[in-house]
């Protein structure tokens, strides 16, 4: 668990919010170092998240400018935000007390593609995908290179593997990434929370401009594996996006667990596990 933030921090958090904090809990969850608080005083709260090593100060930095172009009814309120050299400062409305996925039902995920459609429909500029994700090529080409990582998982035999990789890798080829929609490129149940009404996303350092299709094709996995319809229930007739996202998790989930986020790897594998069998079935793969 994360201590109280050094008092350097503490001050710079309450310049941003207005207002001192008297209280400050440590957000348990997260699969980055970054500390999460949500500070408190009297009827006044906050989530406070702030950078703790070089990648998470990245990646908060380009947190704080999505935050700062893009508001809507689907995520926080933008409270502060104040980047530093080695500590950035993020302050937004704290969703404590919304509901937090799973469970799911039919209901709660209409909410969710109400307001994804949102997000896609937002007159914003952000950087393109390629900047935000780098060349999309670390998913069943990289398998194909190194299979060993992805055939320790045993959610396949090798056979199987090496008769459906060229399919996998030229479907993947073929997979559109860059758009002129906004997209999140982060979905996954931590991230999504249900208020009152409707849907709001956090952790948005992945947005960028791409293809509303694959933004939504990357939270079906993980919204099957907790008991939510197959991905190709929602995004049916998909062989292309199937394919590229069951190659980023192939190429990412048996890989060494990451110091810093250690538990990166195990949520790959649950993704992993509902996308394989999502691209067998669109691309007519036969049984793993």
């Amino acid at each position: 668990m994360t201590p109280e933030p050094s008092p350097s921090v503490a001050a710079r958090a309450a310049r941003l919010l207005g207002w001192t904090p008297t209280a400050w809990r440590p957000v348990v969850g997260g699969y980055t170092a970054a500390a999460r608080y949500v500070a408190s005083s009297g009827s006044e709260r906050a989530f406070v998240k702030v950078a703790t090593t070089p990648l998470t100060a990245t990646q908060l930095r380009a947190e704080g400018v999505v935050y700062q172009r893009l508001t809507g009814a689907f995520m926080p309120g933008l409270i502060g935000w104040e980047d530093d050299e080695v500590e950035p400062i993020l302050a937004i409305e704290d969703l404590s007390d919304a509901r937090w996925p799973p469970p799911w039902d039919r209901p709660a995920v209409d909410r969710v593609l109400e307001q994804l459609e949102k997000v896609h429909a937002s007159p914003v500029t952000l950087r393109a995908f390629s900047e935000a994700h780098g060349p999309a090529s670390e998913g069943w080409a990289a398998v194909a290179a190194t299979p060993e990582p992805f055939l320790s998982l045993g959610l396949t035999s090798r056979e199987w593997l090496f008769q459906a990789l060229p399919r996998l890798i030229e479907a993947e080829a073929n997979c559109p990434t860059e758009g002129s929609s906004v997209t999140h490129f982060d979905l996954r149940s931590d991230n999504i929370c249900l208020p009152g009404s409707g849907a709001k996303f956090i952790d948005w350092a992945a947005a960028s401009l791409g293809d509303p299709d694959l933004d939504l094709g990357f939270w079906l996995p993980s919204l099957c594996f907790e008991g939510g319809p197959p991905p190709d229930e929602l995004l049916p007739d998909a062989p292309q996006i199937a394919a590229f996202v069951s190659g980023y998790f192939a190429a990412h989930a048996g890989l060494p667990i990451i110091p810093n986020a250690p538990f990166v790897r195990r949520v790959q594998q649950e993704q992993l596990s509902t996308a394989l069998p999502w691209v067998a079935r669109a691309l007519k793969l036969g049984d793993l």
